[in-house]
């Protein structure tokens, strides 16, 4: 691994004023493919980088990234969050998209390493955290239909707040009827480009008519509930959790599937299939929707206070945050931040 450090550190932020996404640390990690094979990795300075025009990323899309965090815990260790389940799904993605194999192995211990040297970037008030986006795109320059023979890996970091300004508030979400995300055969499965680039409209229209996020429902049918913009989105009808089965277009959020593994340890019924916002709307009047929440990364927990569907509006839990929200948040940002036992091998030391 070759490393080379700035001359001269970046003046902080504020990190009681971060929001998210908006600073990016000193260094970032970098591997280039070519002629079929992985270059040694790199740690370099952040900065901007030349690219041909031709560079088949800004024709063809061929783009994929992931998102992780690393905590400072209460002890001051800095850990992280089921890792290799990112760069699990991050080959997953790229094999989706016709990029190379990357050794999951060496991208999580060069992200060790850009974490260490990087260390004081990393905020320790509550909520917040490191953000980690591993991206990779075509750097071929062709315009020619064709998967790249080159690409670019890099890992950038970013000290963030809570995802939502609100925090723990319940959100509320309006379901999309005009456009469409994925179908299956698509790549609503995947981390890619292309899967946000296409979300982007309904995201503009919620937050227009004053909602946080868009519920997509799927391509075909136009009826069964599939994800939230930026999150898994899980059902509490009467005594049983419902979210929609993986079948290809959504995406497999790590924070999704511990969800379900914590609440069926809990003695929580939970249910992966599909489900029809009509089913939502009859479980709604019936008086059995006690609670809606999304999943995710960037948010954790968000608990859902009311979810719009043409002119009906339903309000959950009298907007306020369930039972349920509120034990996944604690117990999993409690893992995250060093404060729970961790019993299940999923959180990693880094330091």
């Amino acid at each position: 691994m070759k490393i080379t450090l700035v001359n001269e550190r970046k003046k902080k932020p504020d990190f009681s004023n971060l929001g998210f996404g908006r600073y990016f640390t000193d260094h970032m990690a970098v591997i280039d493919y070519a002629d079929g094979k992985w270059s040694e990795p790199s740690i370099e300075p952040y900065a901007p980088f030349l690219i041909d025009p031709a560079a088949m990323v800004f024709h063809y899309g061929q783009a994929v990234f992931e998102g992780l965090k690393a905590y400072r815990a209460v002890d001051g260790r800095i850990l992280l969050f089921r890792p290799q389940m990112n760069f699990a799904r991050f080959n997953h993605s790229n094999e989706r998209m016709c990029i190379p194999h990357i050794d999951d192995d060496v991208v999580l211990n060069l992200l060790k390493e850009l974490i260490k040297i990087e260390e004081e970037w990393i905020p320790s008030a509550p909520g917040t955290s490191l953000y980690i986006r591993p991206f990779i795109f075509a750097t071929e320059s062709a315009v020619g239909v064709h998967p790249s023979r080159n690409y670019k890996f890099m890992i950038i970091l970013s000290p963030v707040a809570a995802y939502y300004a609100s925090g723990l508030a319940p959100v509320s979400i309006i379901i999309e009827e005009e456009y469409v995300r994925s179908v299956r055969g698509g790549v609503g499965f995947t981390k890619s480009s292309a899967n946000y680039a296409i979300s982007l409209k309904g995201q503009e229209k919620a937050i227009e008519k004053g909602y946080a996020q868009v519920l997509w429902l799927d391509g075909i049918h136009r009826k069964y509930i599939e994800e939230v913009g930026t999150m898994n989105v899980f059902f509490k009808i009467g005594d049983t959790v419902v979210t929609p089965e993986l079948n290809g277009s959504i995406l497999a959020g790590v924070t999704r599937d511990s969800v379900i593994k914590i609440l069926q340890s809990r003695g929580i019924a939970v249910e992966e299939k599909k489900i029809s916002i009509d089913d939502i709307c009859q479980a709604y009047d019936r008086g059995e929707l006690v609670e809606v929440f999304g999943s995710g990364t960037a948010a954790v927990i968000s608990p859902v206070g009311e979810l719009i569907f043409g002119d009906k509006h339903m309000k959950i839990n009298n907007g306020e945050i369930g039972p349920i929200s509120q034990d996944l948040y604690d117990y999993l940002t409690g893992l995250q931040y060093g404060k729970v036992k961790d019993d299940r091998g999923w959180v990693m030391e880094v330091k």
